[in-house]
């Protein structure tokens, strides 16, 4: 759908400014206290920010978090590549007030949960790291992601993503 097509259409709020792709279907959105709207798509969150709408992919959404009238998204950014795999870091976590959420908090969930294969935390020195496997909208196939603790040792943490990503590109990840 695109943008002015989905605000013909009342899929999106008559004032949002963000150009949603041909193939982007808008699932909930909720005006923001502050300004601008959050905007649950098939490809990610559109969040306001000083510059306009910004799309997180949804497999770039680390948290998110509804309660008493907050919504708490944590981004996290690709950091490197480690062999398939992609080492990632987050962002500090940003607050939302919206006081009319209508079907958005169950969008956001729903979208974030299905973009998980699967998820394995593993401890090392240092802290530990998160293992994730996940769709990518708009990709074929799944990603490795790998979300280190701070502290973790990274040449280990590279090290191991890159092992079981070879082993998942044999099909031999299944421990």
């Amino acid at each position: 759908m695109s943008g002015l097509l989905g605000r013909l259409l009342g899929g999106v709020p008559r004032d949002f400014t963000g150009t949603l792709d041909r193939e982007e279907a808008v699932a909930a959105w909720a005006p923001v206290r502050d300004g601008g709207h959050l905007v649950a798509t098939s490809l990610g969150l559109w969040v306001p920010t000083e510059d306009g709408p910004r799309r997180i992919g949804w497999h770039l959404v680390s948290k998110a978090s509804w309660a008493s009238g907050v919504f708490v998204i944590t981004e996290a950014d690709e950091v490197e590549p480690a062999g398939e795999a992609i080492v990632l870091a987050d962002r500090a976590p940003r607050r939302f007030v919206v006081e009319r959420p209508g079907k958005l908090p169950q969008a956001v969930q729903r979208r974030v949960t299905g973009s998980i294969r699967s998820r394995h935390r593993r401890d090392l020195p240092g802290g530990g790291a998160w293992f994730v496997q996940r769709k990518v909208p708009g990709r074929d196939g799944t990603v490795l992601q790998v979300r280190p603790d701070p502290g973790t040792d990274l040449a280990l943490v590279r090290e191991i993503a890159e092992e079981v990503a070879q082993r998942m590109g044999e099909g031999l990840a299944d421990d």
